[in-house]
């Protein structure tokens, strides 16, 4: 099944609109959170979902939340 671009990209869209959802759910925020640009553009596959930069805390409460969800296990 080939997706029109407008479809590529409501679904890139709602990706990272529940990323955001789940991450805020676990107290974690990456304010530059989003669809790739230059993927979107592409005409092939879907677009990526750019995570982009945060800073130490936002980092640090990342790995301890997947650490949580993994179990303790390293």
């Amino acid at each position: 099944m080939v997706l029109t671009p407008q479809e590529r990209m409501r679904a890139a869209e709602e990706a990272v609109r529940q990323l955001r959802e789940s991450l805020e759910g676990v107290g974690v925020t990456f304010p530059s959170l989003d669809v790739d640009g230059v993927s979107a553009a592409g005409t092939y596959g879907l677009p990526l979902v750019d995570l982009g930069r945060c800073n130490l805390d936002t980092a640090l409460r990342l790995a301890a939340v997947l650490h949580e969800r993994a179990g303790g296990r390293a």
